[in-house]
Order: C-alpha cells, then structure tokens, then sequence
C-alpha cells in the first residue's frame, strides 16, 4: 500500500507538508495542470456563483490554491497564511470586517479544517449583511463518502466526535475534521438552529460520489482524462448522488433582524 501510495502521490508537492505554504502555490498549480480536476472546481465554482446573492463585497476563505477570483472579479480572497494567490492573511474566527460589510462568505474544503466554528459562525453573523449568504462545498457523510474518507484520504474523518472543535496543536490545513459539515448541519442540525438563529440553512445539494476521487484532488494522480469528466458526472446523476455523494454544496442565509 505504501509503495502505490507513493506511485500515486502528485510529484510537484511529494515530501512537502500539507502545511507549508509552498504546498497551497503549487497546489493551484495543480489545479490547472489537472483537466479533470480543473472541471471539477468549474463546477463547484459554478454553483457558488450562481448563489450569490450578489457579487460584489464577496470574501473567500482559504483562497490560496483556488482560482475563484478569475470567475468573480473583485473577490476578497484570503488565507491562514501568506501566499500569492490571497489578499490579506486572516484567521475565520476574527474577521477583519465591520458590522453588515459583507455580502458572502464562501469557501471551498475549508470548513472542515476551521478549529473553533461556533466562533466562525458569530463572525459571519456579525459581517454579513442581512440576507447575504454563507456558501461551502465540503466533504459529506454517507456510507460511501465515510469508507473511502477513513480508508483512502490523509485527513481526520471523525462522525462520532461530541465536539465542533478541533484538537490544538496542529497546523493550520493538517488539523481537520471531514465529518465536521455533516456533524454540524445533519447530525446536529437542531443544535446548529437553536446557537445560530440569525443563520438559516437553506440548502444542502449532496454531490459527486466518483468525479473528485477519479480526479485525484490535488494530492494524487488523476485517474482520468479530462474529456471523461462530463460521462462521469452523467452516470453519477443516472446512479443518483444523495445515498453515494463524498461532497455536499451548502446554503446558509443571514436572516433580518
């Protein structure tokens, strides 16, 4: 297992660690270079475009390997550290905005790596405005999602974790939850309403049971070519995406108070 592991691995990042910012520049490198992967993100892009509310005061956390601001000009892009792809530094759980200055907040594989997100939510209900959104794709729990998460994936996949928290002491991308998005908006969903009223959950579209583990992500070979891509995501719909999906797209809403 080691040796194909290793056969597997994406050359550009092997031997770096996940938390060295040098891994997060050539990941979107990766992104790129990758055609399958590439559609994968337009997709996932896509999606969180349309659901903004509006386009303008829009920020991005964990904006370092993606390429989002190239689709929606005037992103403010942010990361947990400094690396070119991002505009400001800054830490999810104090944000540098004042009162209503947003109109969204969206990410993509971030949530799941934010260590205290009860302090993250009070941030987003204090910046954005009423009836901005708070957008994500992030990994999701299903029979399937959770094998190949605990059996093939590097990160943490805990769904019987009591805790919203992650443990300290870890770095920055290292330290993870993959359950986590599931844990707060499915297993606890009723917690999740009676903490954060002022953010109401509008949406959960579960997705992608194959596409983003053929890809590779951005640690791993791609295991298909890009012009594959539209006849995987045909037979993942034809085969149906809720009982077998690995992501899940969510909408949360700031309500008016």
């Amino acid at each position: 297992m080691g040796i194909l592991a290793s056969w597997l691995s994406y050359p550009l990042t092997r031997g770096l660690s996940i938390d060295d910012p040098r891994t997060t520049a050539l990941r979107r490198r990766i992104l790129r270079d990758k055609a399958f992967l590439a559609q994968v993100y337009d997709e996932w892009y896509a999606l969180i475009i349309d659901a903004l509310p509006a386009r303008d005061d829009v920020l991005e956390l964990g904006s370092g390997a993606g390429f989002l601001s190239e689709l929606l000009p005037g992103l403010i892009t942010s990361e947990v550290f400094s690396t070119p792809n991002a505009k400001c530094v800054l830490d999810a759980s104090r944000l540098p905005f004042s009162a209503h200055s947003l109109n969204a907040i969206v990410m993509t594989d971030v949530f799941h790596h934010i260590p205290d997100v009860r302090l993250f939510f009070h941030e987003a209900v204090r910046c954005v405005r009423p009836g901005g959104r708070v957008l994500m794709i992030e990994p999701w729990r299903t029979p399937w999602s959770e094998w190949v998460y605990t059996h093939l994936h590097h990160e943490p996949f805990l769904p019987k974790a009591k805790q919203w928290s992650l443990p300290p002491g870890q770095g920055p991308l290292s330290a993870a939850n993959g359950a986590l998005p599931w844990l707060v908006f499915q297993r606890d969903q009723r917690r999740f309403k009676a903490e954060f009223p002022a953010l109401r959950n509008l949406a959960i579209k579960p997705l992608m049971p194959l596409a983003y583990l053929l890809s590779g992500g951005v640690s791993m070979r791609s295991l298909m070519p890009g012009w594959a891509y539209p006849w995987i995501r045909r037979l993942e719909r034809t085969v149906g995406e809720n009982r077998w999906a690995m992501f899940a797209f969510i909408v949360l809403e700031r309500r008016s108070t």
